[in-house]
């Protein structure tokens, strides 16, 4: 099969700057020099750009034109998404690590957040996001069981808790809080920091149809990922 030619484009430009040639903050080429450098029509070349510019890979300025983004790997502030297909759009290599996953009894905090008795049985898992091999995320998420009864039997090496949860509680709302925290020695260990740095912690709780679905702890390195979005206010 033919690989596309945004697909070529959006590797092109994945290279050059995994090769250094292209560093953070440098503009790249427009639509215009793309379009000719590849012979293909502008918007081509234009989804190639706005496909890396969603993934976070680039950044453009309405005059200025498109550059570089920050390496930090940048998660949406605004919707939830599943990291596997964060990590994929950025063209990028995706494992998990799957560290436990277990029913536990419920400390009065976490029956709270879950809204189910004190000391009842709740799933828990605790999973190592990677990318390109290198750890991203960590994430412990706690789970009623009356929603997600099959949980326990999931290979989440293979799929993410959210892409389960979704397909068998979807998503109806969800909050959560954003704050920079000191890891303790488990995050360190799990995200391989060879001196403890400041960390991004999201607290999450998602909810279904039929009531609160998990509570998530997910904790990333403050040197390598960072939280975005995008608001459009309409009159």
């Amino acid at each position: 099969m033919t690989t596309p030619k945004f697909a070529l484009i959006k590797q092109f430009i994945i290279d050059n700057i995994r090769r250094g040639l292209w560093r953070e903050d440098q503009r790249v080429p427009s639509e215009n020099e793309l379009s000719s450098q590849f012979s293909v029509s502008r918007m081509t070349a234009r989804r190639a750009l706005s496909e890396l510019t969603e993934a976070g890979v680039l950044t453009r300025s309405q005059g200025l034109g498109t550059f570089v983004a920050s390496f930090k790997s940048q998660s949406s502030l605004l919707e939830i998404k599943n990291i596997a297909d964060e990590v994929k759009l950025r063209n990028g290599n995706y494992s998990a690590q799957v560290v436990a996953l277990e029913a536990t009894e419920a400390t009065a905090s976490t029956a709270i957040a879950l809204g189910v008795a004190a000391h009842s049985s709740v799933y828990r898992s605790v999973i190592v996001h990677n990318e390109n091999h290198q750890p991203l995320q960590v994430e412990e998420r706690f789970v009623n069981p009356k929603l997600a009864a099959d949980y326990l039997q999931q290979n989440f090496s293979l799929l993410t808790p959210h892409e389960y949860l979704t397909r068998v509680a979807p998503l109806t709302q969800a909050s959560h809080t954003v704050e920079a925290i000191a890891p303790n020695q488990d995050i360190c260990h799990h995200l391989q920091l060879a001196t403890p740095e400041p960390c991004l912690q999201i607290m999450r709780r998602t909810w279904s149809s039929q009531g609160i679905v998990s509570f998530a702890r997910l904790v990333s390195s403050g040197s390598k990922y960072r939280l975005g979005g995008h608001l459009t206010i309409k009159e």
